[in-house]
């Protein structure tokens, strides 16, 4: 790897993307990320400026939904991760509204990338594509794919089809044009923001801090840090165990009310009320008539998922954190940023 490989990074404003970016930028890659308008791209800059060289990064625009851009965002790049999806805080009324962008701006990004004769593509899915419409009973690997037959949801749907349109794509080139290809499924991500560039992901800590919940049900979430996401997507860029394979990335698995309690006793000292009373099941089903949201979390009762992911962490030597400290570091990060404070919504 020499200092002018050129990394083109989807959805350069996302979460999981600006700490990708920052890590590729201080592995000496230069960096161009895509981004819907332009406008972002000076706080974007600021932001990573603040921790790190970004003599390397500049960006360019392009959009999920459209053809316009994409030609140039691919010129000259080396590799390509693909980053880019709508991640919804809540179920939209229609599930197109996900699953087009996320399968169309996909392919978009692809074509590009092949067009352009980049040498790898490492493309982000999620668990979402794997554990849908399965026994919570099962260790899941990276040989299952969700059910998209079930009522699964509008997200884990549109992560399934995207992610199986880019495999198809892929396995459809001639194989003397075809890129490696290989494929991050991270789990429920949290940690620390970059640039008040927040996720959903996040809102189960922030709608904590923030009371903005009367309770907690019980729900478990198969957790991982976004550092130790980025960290595997630079690691797949490069490594010779990652081509034609898809690593699931969950770091361990902890409880909505155990989320919680270590919440609440991290935070109590700096003010904050944290809700810890359990919300009984009957009455998230009560709720889910009425509510939208409620519906959403009715179909997560019970204990989290379970997932092999001895893939990512014997062939790519995949190490990650511990996340009762990646929970503190995103409380600190959304206090520290003013995304929320004690007995306020977020600013």
């Amino acid at each position: 790897m020499t200092r002018q490989d050129l990394v083109t990074v989807t959805g350069a404003s996302g979460f999981i993307a600006l700490h990708t970016i920052r890590q590729l930028l201080a592995a000496g890659y230069a960096v161009r990320g895509t981004l819907r308008s332009m406008d972002k791209a000076d706080g974007i800059a600021r932001a990573l400026a603040a921790r790190g060289d970004v003599s390397h990064l500049s960006f360019a625009r392009a959009d999920l939904t459209a053809d316009d851009g994409w030609d140039a965002a691919l010129e000259g790049a080396d590799y390509l991760i693909h980053m880019a999806s709508p991640v919804p805080a809540e179920a939209p009324k229609d599930e197109n509204d996900l699953i087009t962008p996320a399968r169309d701006g996909a392919l978009r990004a692809l074509r590009a990338a092949c067009d352009a004769g980049v040498k790898r593509i490492v493309m982000t899915s999620s668990i979402a594509a794997i554990s849908g419409g399965h026994d919570k009973s099962q260790q899941l690997d990276e040989g299952c794919w969700s059910d998209v037959t079930k009522d699964i949801g509008a997200y884990q749907k549109s992560k399934t089809l995207a992610e199986k349109a880019a495999w198809d794509y892929i396995a459809a080139l001639p194989v003397e044009s075809r890129p490696e290809f290989a494929v991050i499924n991270p789990g429920f991500v949290l940690g620390p923001v970059i640039g008040g560039q927040a996720s959903a992901s996040l809102e189960i800590v922030r709608r904590l801090m923030a009371r903005e919940v009367p309770g907690v049900p019980n729900i478990g979430f198969s957790l991982v840090d976004v550092r130790d996401v980025a960290a595997a997507h630079v690691t797949a860029l490069i490594h010779d165990a990652a081509p034609g394979s898809r690593f699931i990335c969950v770091a361990e698995s902890m409880s909505f009310r155990e989320i919680a309690r270590h919440l609440a006793d991290y935070l109590a000292p700096q003010g904050y009320k944290i809700p810890t009373r359990p919300v009984p099941d009957w009455l998230v089903h009560f709720l889910a008539l009425f509510s939208p949201t409620f519906k959403l979390v009715a179909t997560r009762l019970g204990p989290a998922t379970a997932f092999d992911t001895r893939a990512a962490r014997t062939r790519l030597d995949w190490q990650p954190r511990s996340m009762v400290q990646s929970l503190f570091d995103t409380a600190d990060s959304l206090g520290a940023q003013n995304i929320t404070r004690p007995g306020r919504t977020p600013s």
